[in-house]
């Protein structure tokens, strides 16, 4: 079980080191935890955000836990050298395209909901989000016209077996979950939605068992806030699940607490928390670990199969908020330290 650790920037590190802490308690037989430098650290030590052997070391590894990358001392570096680039090339040289990003209500936690509480008790959904294509890799520039002001153009595209390997993604996933896939697009006025749709349809056949439906991208941000107990599994493109997701994040009352995972094909994957890198709280014991923990108990199940140290994770994370252990995105006190120390006991 060999698991490459990549703390990065801002929280990452505090974050990343709670996650690991864990980890080592369950006392796994065969784990190495492997760390590498990422984002502006690594810039700052090797001249790069992810240098060639971080990258060896990704490619070595089962499995990575993924802390965050983001400085705002480096927001005028070249594009090629900021932070964010070491997430979006270790995505493209592992081949990481299904994103999966659990959104849930912890008991107890619905008053932080931006949703009534009884709405967002009944929130259990997943949205598997195409990684690698649509209109953040397409063709795209900046054009000067001939009256001198500037056009910018990006292009959208999804090819159909782009769309029918993140499909499987999705059927897999309600099979495994309650057993209904809602596809999102927007093909009534896109035709990559309408390839999109087609194809989904296709890939259909192939699990009688899932009950497929289909949204428009604009109904379904509105049913994420009237009725979203009405999703099991969510899987759309690149671009709508980007919003979907961070959308779903405040519908459960913190994006402290969702964690995420990006598999490539086979059990490879890279897993970390949604909430970035927060450079202006780092160093103060101030952030919530337990979307990173969460991440680390996606990573045993998705990468090794390990259900039962998976729940055994999540268990003690939903204990400690049933206890009232809350950081201050929570509305509480803790710190990042002692919530910790709160999930190590209860686990």
């Amino acid at each position: 079980m060999k698991i490459a650790v990549f703390a990065g920037d801002g929280i990452g590190p505090e974050v990343t080191a709670q996650a690991v802490r864990v980890l080592n308690a369950l006392d796994l037989p065969g784990l190495e935890l492997i760390e590498g430098d990422v984002g502006g650290a690594a810039w700052r030590k090797h001249g790069h955000p992810l240098p060639e052997a971080t990258l060896a070391i990704a490619h070595a590894a089962d499995a990575i836990l993924f802390g965050a990358v983001g400085d705002f001392d480096c927001d005028n570096l070249e594009r090629h050298l900021r932070p964010e680039q070491a997430i979006l090339g270790l995505r493209k040289e592992l081949g990481l395209f299904a994103n999966l990003r659990p959104a849930t209500v912890f008991k107890g936690l619905e008053d932080m909901s931006s949703l009534k509480s009884e709405i967002a008790l009944a929130i259990d959904l997943l949205i598997v989000r195409e990684l690698n294509g649509d209109v953040y890799f397409g063709d795209k520039g900046i054009e000067t016209l001939a009256d001198g002001s500037r056009r910018g153009w990006d292009m959208m595209s999804y090819s159909e077996a782009e769309v029918r390997r993140i499909a499987h993604v999705g059927f897999r996933a309600a099979q495994g979950r309650r057993g209904k896939l809602c596809s999102v697009d927007k093909a009534n006025v896109l035709e990559t939605s309408q390839v999109w749709r087609d194809t989904v349809i296709a890939v259909s056949a192939e699990y009688p068992d899932v009950e497929l439906s289909h949204m428009y991208v604009d109904n379904a941000a509105m049913q994420l806030v009237k009725n979203p107990g009405a999703f099991d599994v969510v899987v759309t493109g690149n671009l709508f699940g980007d919003i979907l997701s961070d959308q779903a994040s405040m519908c459960v009352g913190s994006i402290g607490l969702l964690a995420s995972a990006a598999l490539a094909e086979g059990t490879k994957g890279l897993y970390e928390p949604i909430h970035g890198s927060a450079p202006d709280i780092a160093g103060q014991d101030k952030a919530n670990p337990m979307a990173t923990i969460l991440s680390a108990a996606m990573l045993l199940r998705h990468s090794f199969g390990l259900e039962a140290p998976a729940a055994r994770i999540e268990a003690a994370v939903a204990k400690a908020l049933a206890d009232g252990i809350r950081g201050g995105d929570l509305g509480g006190s803790a710190g990042t330290r002692e919530i910790g120390d709160a999930v190590l006991a209860r686990l």
